[in-house]
């Protein structure tokens, strides 16, 4: 998980390293989009939200369950 910067200065929260047969990350997007209050995208296994989110996506995904590194 970290936050990167894109063009013209757009700051993005991206999560990597997620297994797709074993997760629903359509769903996952959604809500973590939802709790955030931004947009975002999935793009192959990355999820992507608008702006730096990276606490609050860290705290949800820890409290949904999910092992993070770091």
């Amino acid at each position: 998980m970290t936050v990167e910067k894109r063009k013209k200065g757009k700051v993005v929260t991206v999560v990597r390293g997620l297994a797709v047969e074993e997760n629903d990350l359509p769903a996952l997007l959604g809500r973590l989009k939802t709790a955030c209050g931004a947009g975002g995208t999935l793009k192959d296994d990355t999820l992507e939200i608008q702006g730096d989110h990276l606490a609050r996506v860290r705290e949800l995904l820890a409290a949904s369950g999910y092992r993070l590194r770091g």
